[in-house]
């Protein structure tokens, strides 16, 4: 069963929420991070929607 969660380690750089998602969809966390730079800069999407995230999704760790 496929999970969501925070990554820790080099696919952390800030909290693990673009690690976590790049895992997730299986793509490079470096496009995960750019695009969500770009969705904060052009789109309107809100740092308190990172913030929320990291908040609500849980650590690698406590998955196990």
């Amino acid at each position: 069963m496929k999970r969501l969660y925070r990554t820790e380690g080099p696919d952390a750089l800030l909290c693990g929420v673009c690690g976590g998602i790049a895992r997730y969809f299986n793509v490079d966390p470096t496009v995960v991070r750019v695009a969500t730079v770009l969705l904060v800069a052009f789109a309107g999407l809100s740092l308190w929607v990172y913030i929320i995230a990291a908040l609500i999704i849980p650590k690698e760790s406590q998955m196990r």
